[in-house]
């Protein structure tokens, strides 16, 4: 049993909130999570009103960057009840971050009963119905006071959470990468660190002067090869086959990228793990046999691709009636909102 130090809130916030024009991200429910670490050891967990944390100028994560952080949604069920998806997935997730920026390791067991206590309490900022949700933000930050380049000695292990809706809507159009990179090899691209996106941001806006809303990234070294889109894993439906990159030093391993991997099959959906060439799919495009396009991650579900760009062409697209996108974010959603099956065992309901 983790013993978790609990500090009530004076009065909720929730009454300042309008829950029917939420901005992705912008509102934070009542509590957060938070333990420290030092002295080479984790210290007594605690669960207190949301506020400022403060820190030393000098702090270590704002001179050399050891910050790494998850993303999850907790959901609620027609009848009040409550559930988490493939939670320990974002466990071990985060973990691996960490041992990749020489940051400890949270033990999963506290992160596990923090969470679901920190749930608990913020009960009534999950909001019933599909597209509702609690966006939950777990992260950790180097602590340590000094400018010394090298790993801190102390570290912040935090959970907020935010009510959310739909994070994009409609189809997003890309451009693909043609010269900048997210991430290389041997460096921590398959990391969820914080730098690994802010490095995203300069390209992401160069695109958006020309009408895309995200960059497809291609491979550091020939930019040959198709791997991301903006912060999502990719799909692509050719020949209705639907295939996806393999995850490498480059690539994040995605909860909802290995989900539909599982999932397709049981709804008729041949697919593939392969490495896709940027002709490929522009020859696939061009023939007709590109059926669709999505990005998938925790935040969409499944955001689909309407066309993509490539060295000043646009290209389309050609859309069936019946999607496998459609198929596959409704099967998803079933199980996260407790509607339907859940032959897996991904969903956990948090009591």
């Amino acid at each position: 049993m983790v013993d978790i130090k609990i500090t009530p809130i004076e009065e909720s916030r929730i009454s300042q909130v309008d829950f029917t024009s939420l901005v992705f991200g912008k509102e934070f429910s009542d509590y957060m999570f938070v333990c420290a670490y030092r002295e080479g050891r984790w210290q007594q967990p605690e669960i207190k009103p949301y506020a400022p944390i403060s820190l030393m100028p000098s702090a270590s994560v704002f001179h050399y960057g050891q910050a790494v952080f998850e993303g999850m949604k907790a959901y609620k069920d027609e009848a009040g009840r409550v559930f988490l998806f493939r939670p320990w997935e974002n466990y071990r997730r985060l973990n691996r971050s960490c041992e990749r920026l020489a940051m400890p390791a949270f033990p999963e067991e506290w992160f596990d009963a923090g969470l679901k206590q920190l749930l608990g309490l913020d009960k009534e900022w999950i909001k019933q119905g599909v597209g509702n949700s609690l966006y939950i933000r777990p992260f950790m930050i180097a602590t340590s006071a000094g400018v010394k380049a090298s790993a801190a000695t102390e570290y912040l292990f935090v959970i907020i959470t935010s009510p959310v809706q739909s994070y994009y809507d409609g189809d997003v159009k890309v451009k693909i990468a043609d010269y900048y990179s997210r991430a290389a090899n041997g460096g921590f691209g398959y990391a969820k660190a914080a730098g690994n996106y802010a490095g995203q941001f300069f390209p992401t806006a160069e695109a958006a002067k020309e009408g895309y809303q995200q960059v497809m990234w291609t491979d550091d070294a020939t930019h040959e090869f198709l791997e991301e889109s903006g912060t999502m894993n990719l799909y692509f439906r050719i020949a209705d086959k639907l295939i996806t990159c393999p995850v490498s030093e480059r690539i994040l391993d995605g909860v909802t990228r290995k989900s539909i991997l599982e999932l397709a099959p049981r709804l008729g959906i041949e697919t593939e793990v392969r490495k896709v060439r940027v002709q490929e799919l522009i020859k696939a495009s061009e023939n007709g046999t590109l059926q669709e396009a999505f990005g998938c991650g925790t935040a969409a579900v499944v955001s689909p691709i309407s066309g993509f760009g490539y060295k000043g062409k646009d290209y389309a697209i050609h859309r069936p009636k019946e999607l496998y996108a459609n198929k596959i974010k409704e099967t998803i959603l079933d199980i996260q909102y407790n509607r339907g099956e859940d032959p897996f065992g991904w969903r956990e309901e948090v009591k």
